[in-house]
């Protein structure tokens, strides 16, 4: 499973240690959103030096070492990530002390930008006998699965070939399934191509088990 955002969030990450002589200082306003790319898409506006630019790339390590984990304990992606604003102290600013401050904000935003549990979806292709069929998709829709087309299988006289698009989790047993339904004469391939969200009842259950086995 991976995770990403629905909602925006503008939120600042401030870290501040003081211990003796030199302390740490880091501290940014990012505007965090969802993204069409995969993983991280960072920019950033910053005007007026408030960041000097060499803190940049720690504030983009900072976040994405925190996206291994989202909000429900998968990897986070799909999310963008605009640095405007900030500060910084002469002596007690470091790289360092921005990464933390840039986890600090990721935090911030997984609390409010409705992060949402994606799950790997994938394209199917079953060959069976053409009465089959109607099996065959009535099993798909239990499956959350969607058919996309059928036609005549090119190979194989009174055979047809049905697309359809499926979660993963729901195809994991689907060749004994297939096996059973069509007697050993279907033929199944599977590969995964997006990640979808998963819908609220489903995915509070996987949340559940992951806590569970977080102890």
């Amino acid at each position: 499973y991976r995770e990403t955002i629905k909602g925006t969030s503008d939120v600042e990450g401030k870290h501040k240690k003081q211990n003796g002589g030199s302390g740490q200082f880091g501290h940014v306003w990012i505007k965090f959103s969802p993204s069409e790319e995969e993983g991280l898409t960072f920019s950033v506006s910053v005007v007026g030096g408030v960041v000097p630019k060499n803190f940049n790339p720690a504030v983009e390590k900072g976040l994405q070492d925190s996206m291994l984990k989202g909000a429900y304990g998968y990897p986070m992606t799909r999310l963008a990530a605009d640095l405007h604003d900030g500060s910084y102290h002469d002596v007690d600013s470091d790289e360092l002390s921005f990464k933390t401050a840039a986890s600090l904000a990721y935090k911030k935003c997984l609390e409010m930008a409705s992060p949402v549990l994606l799950e790997p979806v994938g394209e199917a292709l079953i060959t069976v006998p053409d009465g089959m069929v109607g099996d065959v998709i009535g099993d798909l829709n239990k499956r959350r699965g969607s058919v996309m087309g059928m036609e005549p299988d090119a190979k194989k006289k009174g055979y047809t070939v049905v697309t359809a698009v499926a979660p993963k989790s729901e195809m994991m047993d689907y060749p004994i399934a297939l096996r059973a339904m069509s007697q050993g004469r279907g033929v199944y391939a599977f590969k995964v191509t997006n990640y979808d969200v998963v819908p609220n009842m489903i995915a509070s259950k996987i949340v559940e088990e992951y806590k569970k086995s977080q102890g």
